[in-house]
């Protein structure tokens, strides 16, 4: 209880267990629409327009979100429009708007404090603005996520006979897209932009490693995210480990930890 005592932890751990939740459901979806390293992707594009918005002396978040939500809107169009394949979209993204973000960096405020906590997390880079912030557009995610839950079941699963029925699948695919997109903008200052990718994978491998319904997977994922997440800042603060690292080996171990229970599951 003696962590809960300083403002900065307790102020991660609200922001971090309701992104950590946002991007668990959100990722059983992108995963099973093999679309997992979106997550990746989105990341660097975030921190492109983070370094932008720091050498021109914009709020990070104010820039960082709408460029974000663009970035994967326009990824989903290319994919869907044939024009590239998922994995080569993501990847030559990835790596452009990283490269923008290194060269912007180098060429006005260099590697600061700033920068580095964007790159690699940092739960001292969250303000009460950014908590207000996050709070706010996290309870939308999840508000939406809910809401149409029976939508991007359709649309996970069957885009085709989701279309026959009169689902309208571009609309949830776009959506699925830009909350993704925004989960991961939130993120990105507590566990980084290197790091934040593994909120959307690992939950829902894990949780698919004993479960197969798909309501199954989305409420284990939901739980093992924000216990993870716990854990993983526990860890950190007994430790003095870096937080989005601990969170990310604490996933790691609950994945071997299914992994092998699948294993024994089957010989039984």
């Amino acid at each position: 209880m003696q962590m809960l005592s300083y403002s900065f932890i307790l102020r991660a751990f609200i922001v971090g267990i309701l992104v950590s939740l946002c991007a668990a459901l959100l990722g059983v979806s992108l995963v099973l629409k093999q679309y997992s390293m979106i997550g990746d992707g989105l990341s660097h594009v975030s921190y492109g327009a983070l370094s932008i918005a720091l050498a021109c002396g914009i709020a990070p978040l104010t820039l960082s979100i709408p460029v974000v939500i663009i970035a994967a809107f326009f990824l989903l169009r290319m994919t869907e429009n044939g024009m590239m394949k998922s994995d080569a979209a993501i990847a030559a993204m990835s790596a452009s708007a990283l490269a923008v973000g290194v060269t912007v960096t180098s060429l006005t405020t260099g590697m600061t404090t700033d920068v580095c906590s964007y790159m690699f997390g940092s739960i001292l880079a969250m303000s009460r603005e950014d908590v207000v912030l996050s709070v706010v557009l996290s309870i939308v995610v999840l508000s939406l996520f809910v809401f149409c839950y029976h939508s991007i079941f359709a649309v996970t699963f069957d885009e085709n006979f989701a279309r026959a029925t009169g689902v309208r699948v571009s609309f949830y695919n776009t959506m699925i897209a830009i909350l993704t997109a925004v989960t991961i903008v939130l993120g990105m200052q507590m566990m980084g932009a290197m790091l934040i990718s593994s909120l959307v994978i690992f939950p829902a491998l894990t949780s698919m490693r004993i479960w197969k319904s798909f309501r199954s997977v989305v409420i284990s994922s939901g739980m093992l995210a924000v216990i993870c997440f716990c854990i993983g800042m526990i860890v950190s603060y007994q430790f003095s480990t870096p937080a989005g690292a601990s969170v990310v080996l604490v996933n790691l171990c609950a994945f071997v930890i299914f992994f092998l229970a699948q294993k024994v599951k089957e010989r039984i």
